[in-house]
């Protein structure tokens, strides 16, 4: 088969991504049938599912020039759907925070976005489904490589497969013995956790993530149930020490959060220790409040457990 010249390669993309664009209707004048464009829905999409964040970050992760990333939040700013809000850990520095006047005019949305891509897919076979994923994973690590858009984060994230678990274990295990000097107890108990999940796996109450850099694990993520009615926990947050300072441990947590709201949680709990600093400050910036303490010895070391409760 005759290798395509450059120009060729550059007419074939083209060509996708007006044949894509027209698949999912981002042609149309308000995206989902709404009054918004693509780009202002993205805004919202942001606010809605990764939290309280400055503009800068904003603008950055979506690589929106200042000026008009500005004038999109005016706007929603003058309809009441986002407001400026103090950093909890820095009272100089400013978070964009989208209201509940905003949540509820964007989750009409977002269920009618889930929903057509539902119906997206069940066109197809379950074969069929498995490899446009594939190929879309293909296409997304490939340009957050070296190669890709700088403001592109430079993991994915995909849903638990069979050997994971093992890896989330081992893993924890690893870290948590380097770094907090905790003895093999600690990786028992995660092992039991990761089992218990396997066996009682609920897929509508339950989801599992695995972040992935250049095709390996670094990151994980879970809900569970907690056996109380409207209440999930978060358990199993990992980020790999090479996977650090792309947020990808506040991005783990959204996605929990979001997953949650979609299944009918009402309340997110978890449990941690004084000595989980960074997770402690993820938590706290989501909105988390501590609900409980107990003074323990456990994992060798002396410790305070902490409960966390955030209403969804």
């Amino acid at each position: 088969m005759a290798v395509p010249a450059f120009d060729d390669r550059v007419a074939a993309v083209r060509s996708f991504n007006r044949f894509f664009t027209r698949q999912i209707g981002v042609l149309r004048e308000g995206l989902l049938h709404s009054e918004y464009t693509l780009t202002e829905m993205r805004v919202l999409y942001e606010l809605a599912h990764h939290g309280d964040q400055p503009a800068a970050t904003l603008g950055r992760d979506l690589g929106l020039d200042r000026g008009y990333l500005s004038r999109i939040l005016a706007k929603f700013e003058a309809a009441g759907m986002v407001a400026k809000v103090p950093s909890a850990t820095d009272g100089r520095t400013k978070l964009l925070h989208m209201t509940g006047h905003g949540h509820a005019v964007f989750e009409p949305f977002d269920r009618r976005s889930r929903e057509e891509v539902g119906d997206l897919l069940g066109r197809f076979d379950e074969s069929d489904q498995l490899r446009m994923l594939d190929a879309m994973r293909t296409i997304q690590q490939v340009l957050d490589s070296g190669g890709g858009m700088k403001y592109a984060q430079p993991f994915v994230l995909r849903a638990h497969r069979p050997g994971d678990m093992a890896w989330i274990t081992r893993r924890h295990g690893e870290m948590y013995t380097a770094e907090q000097g905790w003895d093999a107890s600690f990786g028992t108990l995660v092992g039991q956790i990761c089992e218990d999940f396997e066996r009682n796996f609920d897929p509508a109450l339950e989801h599992c993530w695995i972040a992935e850099m250049g095709g390996q694990p670094v990151g994980s993520i879970a809900l569970v149930r907690s056996g109380e009615e409207g209440v999930a926990k978060l358990r199993l947050l990992l980020v790999d020490e090479q996977a650090r300072g792309y947020g990808l441990g506040s991005r783990l947590v959204d996605e929990c959060h979001r997953f949650a709201r979609a299944a009918g949680y009402r309340r997110m709990r978890l449990w941690t220790t004084d000595q989980q600093k960074e997770a402690r400050q993820i938590y706290r910036n989501k909105g988390y409040v501590l609900v409980g303490e107990e003074p323990v010895h456990a994992f060798g070391q002396d410790m305070v457990n902490e409960t966390w409760e955030l209403e969804l």
